[in-house]
Order: structure tokens, then sequence, then C-alpha cells
């Protein structure tokens, strides 16, 4: 799309969006953050839509397409599917106008993320579309997108923006764990509620565990505290303590509509995890997979090795692409994720360039003949449904460029061509990605 037409297109869409929030007055909450963003998202909807009309924003948008695309309506789907073509804008914009007028049941809460690629990206979102709530999860020592920003301060800065837009009478939701996130307290007028494993977070988790049913993960549990009670919680189907985290901020937030922890955690157990993000899949020869696949940062890679070390399995096999977009702090980085897989995996499997230096890295800790390099997912995947036995449990890791999912979708125990539903259970489904 030629850059004039796309801002034009900007410009009209937010101006209805805009006429949207004034005419419906929905409540905003918005979260941002390098890692966590979906899962926190789709659990705070499971959470409040038990009681209020909600919309969350699916896929990825939280950019300056994405976030008043949401406001006007779900078209998500459409909008994977034919993002550049002119007709579907022009559509959307003759849709949406015709909408401010003969909408029914506009949603009363919109939950929306607000992402960041460059500097200015979340101040100009908050500016143009204020929240009420204002939800981060993370930062990280070293984040995604870092390389346009001047470090890792200047992402924090970036994202504290959104807490920043908060009035006197809103809410900040800040996760207690992360100091970058927690600092940002001090940048609020805001009311500040705090999630996270730490002594001292509003709302804490605790006793968390991986379930096993015969050997096989099935999920989690754990308990969260609040106001000197605690409630027990399960999520079935996705793993890892980011899940804990994302049922954290969404009783965070539950609380704050006056929800007790009991129907919170009744609505988490409906909420499955998002595709691509620590989902627990069968694969072929009765192994199984843990699909990491959505994208990659140094903390969710870490996040995700730690989990695949604590699950049994007959073998621990980690299959990692490249994490992109880490500018100066590439090297370092993957050569990091190296040291913690290569310390505990009997098999890695290592995609891209950059890649090339968690192999290095893992050659330290484990026998060469033991670590597989490979430029492509398209040329790891045969390979790693050759290298699979009876009872491994897989990771599969890397940042979206790398399209890690081609080989999930290659060493699922119910492939497609044998009338499975990979749209369903693999992220990057739509024409779009499909084509490349």
């Amino acid at each position: 799309m030629k850059n004039f037409i796309k801002k034009i297109i900007v410009w009209k869409l937010d101006i209805i969006a805009k006429m949207y929030l004034r005419r419906y007055k929905p409540q905003i909450i918005a979260i941002t953050g390098n890692v966590g963003k979906t899962s926190t998202k789709e659990a705070i909807s499971a959470v409040l839509a038990r009681s209020k009309r909600v919309r969350s924003g699916k896929g990825n948008l939280n950019n300056e397409f994405g976030v008043p695309l949401t406001i006007v309506g779900n078209w998500a789907d459409e909008y994977y599917e034919a993002e550049n073509t002119l007709f579907f804008w022009i559509r959307v914009l003759a849709v949406s106008f015709c909408g401010l007028f003969f909408q029914k049941n506009y949603p009363e809460i919109l939950v929306l993320e607000y992402g960041a690629d460059k500097p200015g990206d979340i101040k100009r979102l908050a500016a143009k579309f204020k929240p009420h709530i204002g939800v981060v999860t993370a930062v990280g020592e070293v984040p995604v997108h870092v390389e346009y920003f001047s470090g890792p301060e200047g992402v924090a800065k970036e994202k504290g923006r959104l807490i920043e837009a908060l009035s006197v009478s809103d809410f900040a939701v800040l996760n207690f764990d992360d100091l970058a996130v927690f600092e940002m307290k001090e940048r609020t007028k805001a009311k500040v509620l705090t999630f996270g494993f730490g002594e001292g977070a509003n709302i804490k988790i605790s006793n968390f565990q991986s379930l096993i049913s015969n050997e096989r993960p099935e999920g989690v549990s754990f308990k969260i505290n609040y106001n000197d009670s605690f409630v027990p919680f399960k999520l079935s189907g996705s793993l890892g303590k980011s899940q804990g985290y994302a049922a954290a901020a969404a009783a965070a937030i539950g609380s704050i509509f006056d929800m007790n922890l009991v129907d919170i955690s009744e609505a988490i157990s409906e909420y499955h995890g998002p595709k691509g993000r620590l989902k627990i899949l069968k694969g072929i020869k009765n192994s199984t997979i843990i699909d990491d696949t959505y994208n990659a940062s140094p903390l969710s890679t870490h996040l995700a090795l730690e989990t695949l070390r604590d699950l049994p399995g007959t073998r621990r096999v980690a299959v990692l692409g490249d994490m992109l977009e880490l500018g100066k702090y590439t090297i370092d980085a993957h050569k990091e994720a190296g040291n913690v897989a290569g310390s505990f995996v009997d098999l890695l499997v290592c995609v891209g360039s950059r890649a090339k230096f968690i192999a290095d890295s893992a050659f330290n800790q484990m026998p060469r003949e033991n670590i597989y390099r490979f430029d492509t997912s398209d040329e790891a995947k045969l390979k790693v449904k050759e290298l699979i036995k009876e009872g491994d449990l897989i990771l599969i890791k890397g940042s979206q460029g790398m399209r890690m999912e081609k080989i999930v979708e290659e060493i699922m125990a119910d492939p497609p061509a044998g009338g499975g539903n990979k749209k369903d259970l693999l992220v990057r489904q739509g024409k779009k990605w499909l084509s490349k």
C-alpha cells in the first residue's frame, strides 16, 4: 500500500474509532509489554466476559491500524486475509461509519494491545485512544524490538508511556517481579495494583506446578492470594509461569470490577491460552510438542527452556530458531540461550543464521553429535521428524520471521493432510502467511 494512501486510511480510521468511543463510551483496558500480552489479553477477556460485553483484539492488532480496527469491529480474520487491499479498507471505513448509527450491543469493555516497534508508538496510541486501565506484563533485560531503541531502558521508557497517560481515577496493573515494570508506579497518577510471584505483590501467585498425567504435561495449577484470601487456579492445554502471570493480571482486573476470586478462578478454568504460546500438542511417535512458535525474545526463550527443563520426558528436545530485532545484543542473547539449553537438553536443533551462536554455546556442555543446524525451518522440519523418538518432549521456539510453526505442522500427530485442524492449532495460518 502506498504511503500516501496508508496515511489517509489511518487518518479516517482514527476519526471513526474516536467517534465510536464518544458514542458508545466503552472502558478501555490497554496491555503492553514484551512478553505475555496476548495471553494476558485473553485471560482478562475470559474473566470479564462472565458479566460484561467484551471485545478483545485478535492476533497482533496492536499498531496504528490494529487498535482502531478493533475499536470499530471484529475485522481480524479479514485483515489477515487481505491486509493490503484497498477494497478491504474501503469496506472497513464504509461499514464502520454505518455502525455509528445502526449498531446494537456495542462492547462495554475493549481489551486492546498497545505495541511499540519504535519510540513514540505507545505514546501516540495512548493519546489517540486513552485507556482507563493500563496493564504492563514484562520488559526483560533484553526486550524484543530493542534494536530500534537506545537500549532496554528506552524500551521500558516507551512501555511506561501507557501508564503515564492514565488519570487519577484510572488503574495501573504492573508486574511486581519485573523491576523495570514495577518502577513504573512512580510515573503514574493512577491507582496501582501489582501481580507476581514475589512477596509484596498485591495479587500473589504461589504453589505453582505443572499438571502431569501418565508422564505427560496437561497444564498448570497454582494459587492466587489477594486480600488475605487465596483460591486455587487450574489451566489446561498450556504451560509455563507465563500462564500464572496472565491469570494474576486477569485477577487484578477482575478485582477492579468487583469480582471475587472464586468467580475469577471459574472463568480462568475456561481459558486455554492462545495458539503458539507454550501450547501442548500431540506429536508423532507418541511424542509431546510444546508449541511456542508465536515469537521469541530472550526472556520468553528462557521461560520456555525452564518449562521444558522441569517437565518429564524420555528425551528433552529443543528446536530453537533465531531471535530477531535484538541489534547489538544478538550474539550475547543467543549464546546465553545456548548455555541454558546445553545444560539439560538431550537433543538441540538450531534454525537460522543467528542460532549458530546457540549451537556454539551449547557445544560446551553437550556432545556435538546431538546438535543440528539448519538455515530455515523448511530445511529443518524433515530432519526433526526423523530424529523424534517414542516419548520425546519437544519444545519448538523462534521469532515469527523464522516460521517455526512449519516444523510443528510436520511433526503433529494428526497432520492436516489426514484431516487435522492446523488452522485451529497453529499460528500464522492466514493466506498472507501461507503464501510466504
